[in-house]
C-alpha cells in the first residue's frame, strides 16, 4: 500500500529546476487538467511536456465501468508510463483514482477543489423536477442512479458512457431528456452555460473526491514531490482524505452506490455519506459526523468513523 500524502504547502522548498513529463488521458477535460498543472509548474521555472495516452476506460464504451474493472481503468496505462520512466507524474480527476494505489506509487498532491456538485444538463427541462413521468435521464454512475431514484422513482434511467463531449453530443442528439454530469468538468471547459441546475449536496451527495485533481508519482521521487509541494491545497486534501476513507472502509469502487462529501466550518470538518439502492427498492441510507481536523490522520479517522456508522445503518436496514 502506498504511503499517505503528508505535506505542508507553507514550507519553503529549495528546488532544482527540472524537466518533467506529465502522463494524461487525451480527452479534452483530461488535457485541460494536465495543461493546468503544466502551467503551474512552468511558472516555477520547470520545463514540462505532456504524454497523451488512451486508457482502457476510454476505449470501452458499451459496458458500465462496474462490469469491466472499475475506474482504475482510467489510470492503469498512466501508471505504466510512470513505472517505465516515460513520465514523472500523472494528473487525474481524483474521483477516478482507486482508494488503494498499487505498490510503488504515491498520491503526491491534491489541488484546490473546483465545484464538487453534480449538474443537471438538459436542452428541454430547467430542472429535474420539471421532467414528466417516464422521462429518460442518462448516467452510468451507480451513485447517481441511486440518488436519482430516491428523488424521482418515476423516471427511466439509461446508461451513458464516454468523455464529457461525447455525453453532451448524445444529449444533443436527442437520446436523453437530460443527463447528470460533474459541475467541475463543465466549468473547467467553459461549458457552464450548459448547466440548467446545480444539485445541492442535500439533493444529490457528491462522490468522494469529486471536483478535485490528484497528482500521482512513482514512490521515492522526492524531486517531483518537492516541485508539487506548493500546489497542495490543504483544506481540500483533508476533506477528500475523509471522503476517501469512507470509500476505503466500504470497499468503495464504481460498483458501489456510495457518496461521501466533506466541508469545513472553521477547523471543524463535517462529513456526510450515503448508500443507495440503484434498483430503488430500499430507501436511501444517510449518516454524518463531524470533528475538529488539523491533519490528515484526523481526517481519515473521521472518515472511518462515518463509514462504520454507515455500515451499521445499511446492516440495520437489511434486517
Amino acid at each position: 500500500m502506498a504511503r499517505p500524502l503528508i505535506t505542508n504547502n507553507k514550507q519553503l522548498w529549495r528546488t532544482t529546476l527540472k524537466h518533467f513529463t506529465i502522463a494524461t488521458r487525451e480527452s479534452r477535460l483530461a488535457l485541460w487538467q494536465a495543461r493546468h498543472v503544466q502551467a503551474l509548474l512552468t511558472a516555477q521555472g520547470h520545463q514540462v511536456t505532456l504524454l497523451g495516452m488512451t486508457t482502457k476506460g476510454d476505449q470501452i464504451l458499451d459496458r458500465s465501468l462496474s462490469k469491466v474493472g472499475g475506474k482504475g481503468l482510467f489510470v492503469k496505462e498512466l501508471e505504466t508510463a510512470l513505472e517505465e520512466g516515460r513520465a514523472d507524474l500523472a494528473v487525474h480527476s481524483l474521483k477516478d483514482v482507486p482508494m488503494e494505489l498499487p505498490e510503488g506509487f504515491a498520491l503526491a498532491c491534491v489541488m484546490e477543489r473546483e465545484d464538487p456538485r453534480d449538474a443537471w444538463v438538459s436542452n428541454r427541462y430547467a430542472s429535474l423536477a420539471d421532467l414528466p413521468p417516464g422521462a429518460v435521464v442518462g448516467t452510468s454512475s451507480l451513485r447517481r442512479v441511486a440518488l436519482l431514484r430516491a428523488l424521482r422513482p418515476d423516471l427511466r434511467i439509461e446508461p451513458l458512457r464516454g468523455n464529457l463531449d461525447t455525453r453532451l453530443k448524445k444529449l444533443d442528439d436527442g437520446l436523453y431528456d437530460g443527463i447528470v454530469l460533474a459541475a467541475a468538468g463543465l466549468i473547467r471547459l467553459e461549458l457552464g452555460a450548459r448547466i440548467a441546475q446545480v444539485f445541492e449536496p442535500t439533493q444529490m451527495l457528491p462522490a468522494a473526491g469529486q471536483g478535485a485533481l490528484g497528482i500521482e508519482i512513482p514512490e521515492g521521487r522526492a524531486d517531483v514531490a518537492q516541485a508539487l509541494a506548493t500546489l497542495v491545497h490543504v483544506p481540500t486534501l483533508l476533506a477528500v482524505s475523509a471522503e476517501r476513507a469512507v470509500s476505503r472502509v466500504m470497499g468503495g469502487s464504481c460498483s458501489m452506490p456510495l457518496a461521501a462529501h466533506a466541508t469545513f466550518s472553521g477547523q471543524v470538518l463535517s462529513l456526510q455519506a450515503a448508500w443507495g439502492d440503484p434498483d430503488g427498492v430500499n430507501p436511501l441510507v444517510q449518516v454524518s459526523g463531524q470533528a475538529p481536523v488539523h491533519d490528515q490522520a484526523a481526517a481519515v479517522r473521521l472518515g472511518e468513523q462515518v463509514a462504520q456508522a454507515l455500515q451499521a445503518a445499511v446492516a440495520a436496514q437489511a434486517r
